[in-house]
């Protein structure tokens, strides 16, 4: 006979019981030279621009102005917001929580996955770092990205997802 159990709330596990494991300590430096950089790249970019249209040096004051109030908070955000997110690596799913005021928490049960991608750009490498793409049936892109992981982390926790769902990897 079919039997559908109600479930009491106040039994399910709550999301400050897990043993949530942090991004690299390195990775809100490495957020924190990619904004730079960027930055650095518009400020020149908008010299050449006033250079070139003909402005006066007294009206570009005011845009150095709030240029540099703009940079403080954005290059001082990754301090603030790279801590409060996290992973969970469980024995049916990885979660992912985010944000600062908005959070997010995304849980990928992995009979879902279909495809995981490590993969670290110039600049990750340069930190040591790596990005993590679960990719699930149904989706056009990735369904859950983890940036700031270890290459090592990144590369184990691709090995040992794909383990779970049943494809057979070639190890390095």
């Amino acid at each position: 006979m079919f039997q559908n159990s109600e479930i009491v709330l106040e039994e399910l596990p709550g999301m400050e019981d897990l043993d949530w494991h942090p991004l690299h300590v390195r990775y809100a430096r490495r957020v924190q030279l990619e904004r730079l950089i960027i930055l650095v790249i518009a400020l020149v970019a908008s010299t050449v621009a006033q250079f070139v249209v003909g402005l006066s040096l007294s009206p570009s004051v005011p845009i150095w102005v709030l240029v540099m109030l703009f940079a403080v908070p954005y290059l001082g955000w990754p301090v603030i917001s790279v801590p409060r997110r996290g992973y969970v690596l469980r024995d049916k799913d990885i979660i992912f929580r985010s944000g600062v005021i908005w959070r997010s928490v995304t849980a990928v049960p992995f009979n879902r996955v279909q495809h995981v991608e490590s993969s670290n750009s110039p600049l990750d490498r340069r930190f040591g770092l790596a990005n993590l793409q679960i990719f699930t049936a149904g989706g056009s892109g990735s369904d859950l990205q983890i940036s700031g992981l270890s290459a090592e982390n990144a590369e184990k926790l691709r090995v040992y997802i794909l383990d779970k769902v049943g494809a057979s990897i070639e190890k390095h």
